[in-house]
């Protein structure tokens, strides 16, 4: 384990290396000029414009500027915000708990329908409910988050009037808060729950027709003791390393359904980084992310082994 661990560790640089090179010569050549803002200011001379991109290291080459930003990140400082001039971690981590809250919760809901719904849709397997399981599945995978967002605003916003589709981070309060949060939760907890029904449901079926649980069922077993200790338990192993490499995603926002609800997280931030040019935190979000996947897929391959013992890692 300690060699696979070495190695994995060893790749995991080389991989997150060439990672920050990718996004930082997109970022940096990307259409777009953080200081154009500036450009319609009539207090803003030309010759200002022109000293603070120097000052900002706009005109220098990219290389120049890739390595003064590695320097500073190892360092542990992400630079500031050129376009909201304002420390891009102060930035960003302000971002993280609107975040959680609504793609964590989202993702929660989505674990804890997608594992029952699965695992009764595969024991029943072609009966109604697996029929209708399957049925909302397919919906829920194929319908894109923007067009049931959308249609959630328009029933219980606007025709309704019982939720709110603005999400306003100044509100205090449990109901105010869970209330402006159902809809983006709901819309978020459904697709992801409709991926891993499916998943969750195909795992067990490969499962159930194992030689180890027909043996069991043989011996007398009672058919509760044969699918938890002997179906659920190895059918969820993948299932676990998938729900794993799931959880970068939370860190990473939900970038449409942020923009749908207008929610001030780590989406909605990368896209206004984007758009503006504010390579900064465009960096900071990306690269952070790319280090939480891989961290987590490091984690998810130590957690298949661990669970199951067949597989050894050198």
């Amino acid at each position: 384990m300690a060699h696979y661990l070495l190695r994995r560790f060893l790749i995991s640089i080389v991989t997150l290396l060439a990672i920050s090179v990718v996004v930082f010569t997109v970022v940096v050549k990307a259409p777009g000029d953080p200081l154009a803002g500036l450009a319609t200011n009539p207090n803003v001379s030309p010759e200002r414009r022109a000293e603070l991109r120097d000052k900002l290291g706009l005109n220098e080459p990219t290389h120049v500027r890739y390595y003064k930003w590695g320097w500073v990140y190892i360092q542990g400082d992400w630079g500031d915000s050129l376009v909201s001039k304002v420390g891009v971690r102060e930035y960003v981590f302000g971002r993280i708990p609107v975040t959680l809250a609504i793609v964590g919760s989202a993702f929660l809901l989505g674990v804890l329908i997608a594992i029952p719904v699965g695992v009764i849709s595969a024991l029943k397997q072609y009966s109604l409910f697996d029929q209708f399981a399957t049925t909302l599945s397919f919906i829920g995978f194929s319908v894109p988050t923007f067009f049931s967002g959308l249609l959630l605003i328009i029933v219980f916003s606007t025709k309704l009037n019982w939720l709110d589709f603005i999400y306003d981070n100044q509100k205090t309060g449990l109901w105010p808060n869970l209330k402006q949060s159902i809809m983006p939760i709901t819309v978020l907890g459904l697709a992801g729950s409709a991926q891993l029904t499916r998943f969750v449901r195909a795992s067990m079926l490969e499962t159930i027709n194992q030689d180890y649980v027909r043996t069991a069922r043989a011996k007398g077993l009672r058919e509760q003791i044969v699918v938890l200790a002997h179906v659920m338990r190895n059918a969820l192993i993948p299932v676990v390393t998938i729900v794993m490499l799931q959880i970068p995603e939370i860190f990473g926002g939900a970038i449409v359904t942020e923009q749908i609800f207008r929610i001030p997280g780590i989406g909605r931030a990368l896209v206004d980084a984007v758009l503006g040019g504010d390579a900064p935190v465009v960096m900071a979000i990306a690269f952070g992310v790319s280090i939480l996947v891989v961290l987590f897929n490091v984690l998810a391959d130590i957690m298949y082994g661990i669970l199951d013992p067949r597989i050894k890692y050198s």
